[in-house]
């Protein structure tokens, strides 16, 4: 009988432990990920085309469907609902719109309906041929369990997707007619 409490106590204390919220600084428990991409348009169209959420399903392969500020760039403090898959785990964020500078600079941050969250930049720069394009990604999981499943998983995942992502957004603006 004291074997089975001791056992029931140890799985008890790892639960907490991988459960528990995570107090480290992100500089520790962080994943970073920076794509960029040159754009043959003029950095208006790629930031109006790019910071508009009802296009995000349309060229980020983990965006699944959009509510809320969807049809222009959200302003500071307004929100955006977004819909996700990341490694075939369906999710919910609220994204809400921290700094926008158009053409150049977009800034927002998300909260998931699980605890983490994620900041994003988007900064924009003329190119001869169009735009360079770069976002630049900082995410962390609300526990220690989604720290071991990103470095087992997940990270590779955002990382293939956020590369995918960025060529995506490339073909879609390259794709539309003139303006």
């Amino acid at each position: 009988m004291r074997t089975v409490i001791w056992i029931a106590i140890a799985v008890a204390a790892i639960a907490a432990v991988l459960l528990a919220p995570l107090p480290w600084p992100d500089a520790l428990v962080a994943t970073h990920i920076v794509d960029a991409v040159d754009i043959a348009a003029p950095p208006a169209r790629v930031f109006a085309y790019a910071t508009a959420p009802v296009n995000w399903p349309r060229w980020h392969p983990q965006s699944r469907a959009v509510s809320g500020v969807v049809d222009r760039t959200p302003q500071p403090g307004e929100q955006t609902i977004e819909d996700f898959e990341i490694a075939g785990r369906k999710g919910r964020a609220t994204w809400t719109s921290i700094a926008v500078d158009p053409p150049l600079r977009w800034e927002f941050a998300g909260r998931g309906e699980g605890g983490g969250g994620a900041h994003i930049v988007y900064t924009l720069a003329p190119t001869a041929g169009g735009t360079r394009f770069e976002r630049d990604l900082l995410y962390r999981g609300p526990n220690l369990l989604f720290a071991l499943f990103d470095a087992l998983e997940i990270r590779a995942v955002m990382r293939r997707d956020s590369a995918a992502a960025v060529e995506r957004l490339k073909r879609a603006i390259e794709a539309l007619p003139p303006a």
